[in-house]
């Protein structure tokens, strides 16, 4: 998509103040779509930070892909002071992110209503394992146990293979994208109201959602899906040089697919002329096909297949993603320097607006490398500054 915006366009979310107390995966993923849209996102981090987090090392590669485009202070909220400079942000804020335990944040006095009793207008978004309350509100969760309890776990791998997670931290990633969604639906609302919400979500409910059509399965034919490994409807198939997938499960594509591979005699096939008939037999199917397929290399089998119109791919590993020329073309990993670190690769948005640019702007920040400007932001002196540093209220 052409850039055809002016260097001076602000980004559609720079007017808002956004104070992201989020760790781990869940959270950062929601904050990280408003930073890349242009919020004025502020990192609250304990002044004990600058090791390990939940997501690894700072300097690694998690770290720095998920904490872009944000500016970062330090606080201890659990500090007289360090709550009260967290109180005094949050009366000017528009949005604020957490994922911490449900308790923590009542604990901490910054909760919703302890924000809304100052900020009637701020969006607080949510994210905890289990949801806010309920028989499981208080439990701690993460990625893999939200994908075994929601049923992900289950379905995903081959037939008796026993449960598999997926390869990427699914409901984590889920939860921070439907966050960030639910918060910008009640900033949207507040343009009308004048007030903000308290928008949550959890891994659990992320996952259960993310069942759809395997849900609504159980839910309105009573059915229980098992393992199917890659045959859904689409099939894994080897050649000479790796493997592809193919998808030709309706009638149509069937016909084409069989003229393509050089077997129009399988058209005429009873047990393979529906499309339950060759699921019932797969099998054999896959076999026959198979022992074509092999014979030539991925792109040979890609390029006769786009010809006939049949979907169909390679399967890349991580590296020939990144090598692939329409992920290049899409611009999925874009450059920034870091000041330390030097040159980075970060993986882009993958939203594109007419007219706007998506460039990250700034690379991860440092540990507190905004605390005083941002305090002196929100009327606090460079001698209250001093002072609180003294104290270990900040660092």
């Amino acid at each position: 998509m052409p850039d055809d915006a002016p260097a001076a366009t602000p980004l559609p979310l720079s007017r808002l103040v956004v104070l992201d107390l989020t760790l781990a995966r869940a959270g950062p993923t929601c904050v990280r779509h408003l930073a890349d849209w242009g919020a004025n996102v502020i990192r609250i981090e304990p002044p004990s930070a600058g090791g390990e987090d939940v997501s690894g090392n700072r300097d690694g590669f998690d770290f720095q892909n998920l904490h872009r485009n944000k500016r970062t202070v330090t606080i201890d909220l659990k500090s007289p002071e360090g709550h009260a400079a967290f109180m005094r942000l949050a009366a000017r804020a528009d949005v604020i992110i957490e994922n911490m335990r449900a308790a923590v944040k009542h604990r901490l006095k910054i909760s919703y209503d302890d924000v809304r009793a100052i900020n009637p207008r701020v969006v607080y978004g949510s994210i905890s394992g289990f949801g806010q309350d309920g028989p499981y509100g208080k439990r701690a969760g993460v990625d893999q146990i939200a994908q075994g309890m929601g049923g992900l776990m289950s379905i995903t791998g081959l037939p008796g293979q026993g449960p598999v997670r997926v390869g990427i931290p699914m409901d984590g990633l889920t939860a921070g994208n439907l966050l960030a969604f639910g918060v910008m639906t009640a900033l949207f609302e507040r343009e009308t109201t004048g007030f903000g919400r308290w928008v949550s979500t959890s891994l659990l409910e992320a996952q259960v959602f993310m069942l759809d059509f395997q849900a609504a399965r159980w839910l309105l034919a009573g059915e229980v899906a098992g393992q199917v490994g890659n045959d859904h409807p689409t099939g894994v198939f080897p050649t000479s040089d790796g493997h592809i997938n193919i998808a030709a499960s309706s009638a149509r594509l069937w016909e084409r697919f069989c003229e393509a591979i050089g077997q129009p005699c399988w058209k005429s096939r009873p047990e393979w002329n529906t499309q339950q008939g060759r699921s019932d037999d797969r099998r054999a199917i896959h076999a026959a096909i198979s022992e074509i397929t092999q014979t030539q290399p991925a792109e040979h089998w890609i390029d006769l297949f786009e010809e006939a119109g049949i979907p169909c791919g390679p399967i890349n590993t991580i590296d020939r993603v990144f090598a692939d020329p329409q992920v290049r073309h899409l611009k999925m990993a874009l450059p920034i320097e870091h000041r330390r670190l030097g040159a980075q690769l970060l993986v882009a948005s993958p939203i594109n607006i007419s007219g706007l640019p998506k460039d990250i702007r700034t690379p991860t920040p440092e540990v507190g490398a905004d605390t005083d400007e941002v305090l002196r932001g929100v009327g606090y002196s460079d001698a209250e500054i001093g002072q609180m540093r003294v104290k270990g209220a900040i660092k």
